[in-house]
């Protein structure tokens, strides 16, 4: 037994909790037990009435595909600047990005078409802000709209588990352990399931039409069976999943999407983009 086995194995949690050492993984240099601005940083602002301050993560890419679906629909006005937040530098604790979301975690969205400007964050608000703002990709009457959010608050509270839980002791822990591993390998494939069985009779999350709640849940769930996300796939046999899959490499031709995925990406394979100011940016890229 080695003996990062055996420490684990052995730990007796203290009575009172205290932050006597980094806690490890690859993110150990940014996780802090409080909240609030450790720099000053004002934000840039471009040309856009929308300004967007992320990074192509999963929640970054609901974000980014969002507005360039709306685009892709003709909506003008959402244009937007995207610039590159790098929360592995700690980017996400200057100041002004705390001021527009104070839970310092991308993304995040200033729309200074209002006045006063309107700060929207959580990736699942700027997605509804977004689609009733611009009128597009939810459903109009009350049941379909409301089937929509139903998996649109699926995905906010199921993804944690696939990313701070399997995704982080999976891929990220200094150590690998078995009963964290198993633990949320359980629950990452009983979600896949609970998606297989929707898609089953759904061309789409919420339908027969393509949604936010899409957008939502492809970057997580589309990424991961397509081998995009943790390397996981084989471990997952996401090949059991046809349904999921069928629906993940559908949207994943779609324009809009391959155009937002790019952007504020700086890592990983394919295409990149860090910032974004006009749809110029993507076109160099042959997207």
């Amino acid at each position: 037994m080695s003996s990062d086995t055996k420490s684990n194995q052995d730990y007796v949690p203290p009575k009172v909790w205290t932050w006597d050492v980094e806690s490890g993984g690859k993110f150990a240099s940014i996780n802090r037990p409080v909240s609030g601005a450790t720099h000053e940083k004002i934000l840039e602002v471009g040309k856009h009435p929308l300004q967007l301050h992320s990074l192509a993560t999963p929640n970054g890419q609901k974000v980014t595909i969002m507005l360039e679906e709306l685009l892709a629909l003709g909506k003008s006005d959402a244009e937007y600047d995207a610039y590159l937040i790098n929360i592995g530098e700690g980017n996400q604790f200057g100041s002004g990005f705390v001021e527009v979301n104070p839970n310092s975690k991308i993304p995040a969205l200033m729309d200074h078409s209002t006045t006063p400007p309107t700060r929207v964050f959580e990736s699942g608000s700027i997605l509804q802000y977004l689609a009733e703002k611009f009128d597009a990709l939810i459903p109009k009457d009350l049941a379909g709209k409301t089937e929509c959010r139903n998996w649109l608050f699926w995905q906010m509270g199921s993804a944690p588990y696939l990313g701070g839980g399997f995704g982080h002791f999976y891929a990220y822990a200094p150590t690998k352990m078995q009963y964290p591993i198993d633990r949320f390998t359980m629950e990452t494939k009983r979600q896949l399931d609970v998606l297989d069985k929707q898609l089953a009779d759904n061309t789409y999350m919420a339908g027969e039409d393509y949604s936010i709640a899409d957008i939502a849940i492809w970057p997580w769930y589309g990424n991961l069976v397509l081998g995009n996300l943790y390397d996981a796939a084989e471990f997952l046999d996401v090949g059991i999943y046809k349904n999921v899959l069928r629906w993940a490499k559908a949207i994943e031709q779609r324009p809009a999407v391959q155009r937002g995925r790019v952007v504020n990406k700086v890592f990983g394979d394919g295409a990149q983009l860090a910032e974004r100011h006009d749809a110029a940016d993507i076109n160099a890229l042959g997207l």
